[in-house]
């Protein structure tokens, strides 16, 4: 294995595990960035070499002298690799050609932590870069949705009720997740580190030093786990209003819309500012988006368990009422099922029940070896959380039948006054071909010698400006156009509403 995947392998296994504060990613790049200092000044102390050799350097693996052409340079471990102990005795080789020039790769194979347990954190660190591509693509995707969403459900006053105002917190609630996870990932976004170059890495591991204990890293850490408690808590306000809608028939709606403002919004609060005194106090390491002591970790995970437990036994209730109701309506068995999956299918991701099915399979039970059934776990709950946003505003705006019909109503309505200001354009200009060509008439001779119109023919004539003349071709003309189309719509309506 070559330097470059030795070193890549390192950084995977120390920024996808749990791992302690000794052996931590700033550690170990500032146990990295000392070694690589110490290469510089000894070899600056020893003066340089006459002649055709491959010159000392530092290769952002080991510290290599120089070496003679056609040779194999050999140098010990470097001694910043957590496992040095274990390799300490080992060697590792570069080869210097005939034209001395450094080969690009070396052999570090007596450097190797001969573990099985690398090679499933290799694994893991992998797979774990292919399940960002899919859930950036899903939270993508989500928020151009919920942002268009929530748009068309401010609008339209008319669908401003109760039910939409919880749609849209809700659509909220998602673009705040997917947006503060999106946010979180660039500002934890490591430059790929080009170690086959000798330049352009010390800045990137300053960078990568740096930017682990980033105030700004720390904020968005704690606002994705705010939007998170709050996306979890305005499901649940779903799961509670349709209970009460279905179940609770003596309460009225009256306006809860405050005690709903307060479940969604204010409770994520009561959990997130104790999680980051803790994290602030006792765990202050790197970023916080390691769970280091998994007690912290509870603090947000327990709320989100309570509200997911909640919603799923609001959900059986629901199907109970709905098989309930679909049978009191005597429908045929095939009828009877289509809709009751339809409901079913459809109050999944409103309430967020699929977070049921691994929520008993804890980050403790699946660190202990079972990595594929923690990588199942962890991409079935980013698939269906990274795409849930985009259901939702798919089945609950752009499919709802009264957003629908207001909309087909808004483009009536458009479509018709632009209709009636084109034909308000065509009466005008044919209107005033006709007035400009009774003025422009020259009067002859006889027109002179004839006796001057009196008043009454002069007002049916229009006098000079050609207004009677108008007026009297196309009386219609004399109210503006907007007021046609005030008109015009208050008919419209006045149909629809017979309708």
């Amino acid at each position: 294995m070559s330097q470059v995947l030795l070193l890549q392998s390192l950084l995977i296994l120390c920024s996808s595990t749990q791992v302690s504060s000794a052996l931590s990613m700033k550690n170990l790049l500032a146990r990295w960035m000392m070694y690589k200092d110490e290469c510089l000044q000894n070899n600056s102390r020893e003066p340089p070499v006459t002649g055709l050799v491959c010159n000392r350097t530092f290769n952002k693996y080991a510290c290599w002298p120089d070496g003679l052409p056609n040779t194999t340079v050999s140098v010990p471990c470097p001694w910043y690799l957590p496992w040095y102990r274990t390799v300490q005795h080992g060697l590792v080789y570069l080869e210097c050609d005939t034209e001395g020039q450094w080969a690009k790769l070396s052999n570090a194979s007596e450097c190797e932590l001969n573990d099985p347990a690398q090679k499933d954190m290799q694994y893991y660190g992998k797979v774990l870069g292919k399940f960002r591509a899919v859930y950036t693509v899903g939270y993508s995707l989500s928020l151009g949705a919920l942002v268009l969403a929530l748009g068309i459900l401010v609008a339209f006053r008319k669908l401003h009720c109760m039910r939409n105002n919880i749609h849209m917190n809700l659509f909220a609630s998602f673009i705040l997740r997917a947006s503060s996870i999106l946010i979180k990932d660039v500002l934890l976004e490591r430059p790929s580190l080009n170690f086959n170059q000798d330049i352009a890495s010390d800045l990137e591991m300053e960078w990568f030093v740096k930017n682990e204990t980033d105030v700004g890293c720390r904020v968005a850490v704690v606002m994705m786990q705010y939007s998170v408690l709050a996306n979890s808590y305005w499901l649940l306000v779903e799961g509670i209003y349709l209970h009460n809608l279905l179940a609770v028939t003596f309460l009225t709606e009256g306006n809860h819309l405050s005690v709903y403002l307060c479940i969604g919004w204010g409770a994520p609060l009561a959990f997130v500012l104790p999680w980051t005194i803790m994290k602030y106090l006792y765990e202050n390491e790197e970023c916080w988006e390691q769970n280091l002591n998994m007690k912290y970790w509870w603090i947000i995970r327990s709320p989100i368990l309570l509200a997911v437990l909640i919603n799923f036994l609001i959900f059986i209730h629901i199907i109970k009422i709905l098989v309930s109701k679909l049978r009191a309506h005597q429908m045929r068995y095939s009828d009877y099922k289509l809709r009751l999956a339809k409901s079913t299918l459809t109050l999944i991701p409103l309430l967020g029940i699929h977070l049921v099915l691994f929520s008993c399979v804890t980050d403790e039970y699946t660190s202990n070896g079972a990595t594929h059934l923690r990588l199942t776990k962890l991409f079935i709950d980013l698939f269906f959380t990274s795409f849930q946003g985009l259901l939702v505003a798919i089945l609950y705006c752009f499919l709802n039948k009264e957003v629908q019909s207001e909309m087909v109503k808004r483009w009536k309505r458009w479509k018709l006054g632009k209709d009636i200001e084109e034909e308000y354009r065509h009466t005008y200009s044919n209107a005033v071909q006709v007035s400009t060509s009774v003025l422009v008439h020259a009067p002859s001779k006889s027109d002179a010698a004839s006796p001057r119109p009196c008043p009454e023919e002069k007002r049916l004539l229009g006098c000079q400006n050609g207004t009677g003349v108008q007026q009297k071709i196309h009386p219609q003309l004399t109210s503006p156009p907007a007021e046609d189309a005030r008109v015009e719509e208050h008919a419209l309506d006045h149909d629809e509403s017979n309708l």
